[in-house]
């Protein structure tokens, strides 16, 4: 097993690695719409919070030595079913053509107030 841990300011507030490589699979655990740097909550709509989520799995992949093109499935939490619509354009425009399986869950509140968390599954590359 092989940790991932993209670099950022500050520490992870859980008890969890940002990405865990298992048997030539990589788990990209649920990233929140933070800016890594700042480590504050994304100020903008839905979009702009999926958006900073989406980099946040990309932020994990990249540093696991995959891209998006690796994921198989995605597994997306919002507090608000009425999200669907915004956070599917813009999770359209980030995997393009490419389409993994994909869930997304209706909960009632997302840590610190985000409106979006997104966890990946994806194949790491042969070296």
């Amino acid at each position: 097993m092989q940790i991932i841990t993209p670099p950022f300011k500050g520490e992870n507030k859980g008890h969890y690695s940002a990405g865990v490589i298992s048997r030539g699979t990589l788990y990209v655990s649920g990233q929140l719409s933070i800016d890594p740097d700042t480590r504050e909550v994304c100020k903008g709509d839905i979009k702009d919070h999926a958006r900073l989520a989406l980099n946040n799995v990309d932020r994990v992949l990249r540093e696991a030595g995959c891209s998006r093109s690796d994921v198989v499935f995605c597994r997306v939490y919002t507090p608000d079913v009425k999200y669907w619509g915004p956070i599917n354009e813009v999770y359209s425009e980030f995997f393009g053509t490419h389409k993994p399986g994909r869930v997304i869950v209706s909960t009632t509140e997302l840590h610190f107030g985000c409106l979006v968390e997104i966890e990946a599954v994806a194949e790491v590359p042969r070296q």
